[in-house]
Formats: C-alpha cells, structure tokens, sequence
C-alpha cells in the first residue's frame, strides 16, 4: 500500500512539469485556458474617450530667389531679401514663432540643342552662365494665434514662392494624463451601467490596465475574435486642457484694405500697411485626440 502511494506521488511529481510546459492555445482549439482573474464572476469593461482640441501648432515657409553671373553675389542677394523678415519674425521670441533660414545655390549652365533638337545642359565648369541662389524661411507658429499676423508677413515680403499652412495637434503631458484619467471614469461608468441593468452589482477592481489589452485577450474578445468596437465617449476640452481651446486675437481686426501698396524695396521688412492688406482668415482645424483603458470588476 505504501508503496502504492509512494508511486503515485512520485509519478504526480513527475507530471506537473510537463503540464506547466503545456503550450497555449492555438488557432482553432475549442476551448481556451482562462486567466486566473475569471474564476469567478467578473466584468471587463473599457472605457474609450476623445476629445476634440484646436491645433496649437503651425508651419509655413517661403522662398526668395536670385540669380547672378557670380556665386558670391547671388547668395548675398537671396540673403538680403530674407535677412529683414527672418529678423520681424524672430522679434515674437522663440518661444511663439521659430525661424529658419537657409541659402542653397546651384549653378545655370549654358545650353544646346542636340542631334534631336532637344535642348541640354552642357553641363561643364566652364559652361557655367550664371548662378541661382535660393534663400528659403521655414517658420514655426507655436502661438497659433499669430499666424494670420506671420502668414500675412510673408505674403508682404513678395516672395518667390509660399507653402500651403499646415497645422498640428502637438498635446503636453499634462493633457494626455487628463485624458487617461478620463478613459478610467469612462470604464467605470461602463461597468456600473452594465452591471446595473444586468440585476448585478459592481464588486472590487481585479485588474486596471491602461493600454487596454487585457481587454484584448482572446478570452474576452473572442476565439478567434468576434468583438465589435464601442463608441468613444466625448470629453470636453475644458476637462482635458483646462481652458477652452479657442482662437485669440492677437491684433485688432484691420480696416477695409487700402489701395495695394508698393512693393516693399530689396531686403527691407514689409511696412505695417503691406502686412495688413495681405492678411487672410487662417483658423486652426480641430484635432482629435483618443485614449481607452481597461479594468476589470468582480461581480457580487
């Protein structure tokens, strides 16, 4: 008998490393192992937050260009046209509009036409005919209540060329931890909902994940998965920034435009006049930002 016995425990021993190593389920298995967390009665809930917030960022460049039978001259050319307005725009401080300038050069060669009439660079160091030198703004908005005024800024220098104004949801910290806060609110709420209309009530939290996968296993969302997506909850931006994210004046509105100015002379700044006959409406798009966690309730 005691040997009997000694045996079993021995071959017991033996098999419980075995059945640790046992693989996880795979792709078609019925059944699938559930984590220790669903033993008993539990609810996984997830809350999903978003928030709409007006873009607190923006971008424009422009371009000057100069062409001259020197390398020298013409780099110095493009430079003047820019020197001005970089300086007029760095006046606002770094920490609301950020300027770069930069001068490229490249050389205009003398042409031909070939056997098929095309014509061709002949492109050798002594065909050169002239050099085209392009000096080029690339300006940063982070006060994006100046950009009508910048904007209007760099259409008054007259420039060669302008980009399109792009803009750009560049939230702090401060804003991503409310709005996880509010992802967590939004999963109790959820949860009490559920539970409520179910004739349950909402026990203590087993699990709080705020990236949200535990809610993703395959336990939960199906095998091989057959969950559908909820419906985010709005937040106001008021909860998420604090204040409301809305337009500001930096200047009064102009007059009605005057008749069109002179063009401003080579590498001096555009005159108050210039800039406020060239000023547009520019109002930042909003931006959406989402967030979701996960936490699991007991059941009583």
């Amino acid at each position: 008998m005691r040997r009997s016995l000694a045996l079993a425990l021995l071959l017991a021993a033996a098999a419980t490393p075995a059945l640790a190593q046992t693989p996880p389920a795979t792709i078609g298995d019925r059944y699938i192992p559930a984590p220790w967390w669903m033993r008993d009665p539990v609810i996984a809930s997830v809350g999903q937050v978003r928030v709409e917030i007006q873009a607190n960022r923006a971008f424009v460049s422009a371009s000057f260009q100069s062409v001259d039978r020197s390398v020298a001259e013409a780099s110095l050319a493009a430079a003047d046209q820019v020197r001005a307005l970089s300086q007029s725009l760095s006046a606002y401080g770094a920490d609301k509009v950020r300027v770069e300038t930069s001068v490229t050069t490249r050389p205009l060669y003398d042409q031909y036409r070939d056997e098929n009439g095309v014509m061709r660079d002949n492109t050798r160091a002594d065909r050169v005919a002239r050099y085209q030198a392009d000096a080029s703004v690339n300006v940063t908005v982070r006060d994006v209540s100046l950009i009508e005024r910048v904007y209007a800024t760099l259409v008054a220098a007259r420039p060669t060329s302008i980009g399109q104004v792009n803009f750009q949801l560049d939230p702090e910290n401060s804003w991503k931890a409310n709005l996880q806060a509010e992802a967590m609110k939004d999963a109790r709420r959820r949860a009490e909902a559920a539970a409520t209309n179910a004739g349950a009530t909402l026990g203590r939290v087993k699990i709080i994940d705020p990236s949200g996968r535990v809610c993703e296993t395959d336990v939960l969302a199906g095998w091989p998965s057959y969950g559908g997506g909820e419906q985010a909850t709005t937040v106001d931006d008021i909860v998420v920034t604090g204040s409301r994210m809305q337009a500001r004046e930096a200047f009064a509105p102009p007059p009605p435009p005057p008749p069109p100015p002179p063009a401003p002379a080579a590498g001096a700044a555009p005159s108050e006049a210039q800039i406020e006959a060239a000023r547009l409406a520019l109002q930042p798009p909003l931006q959406v930002m989402t967030d979701s966690a996960c936490v699991i309730y007991g059941l009583n």
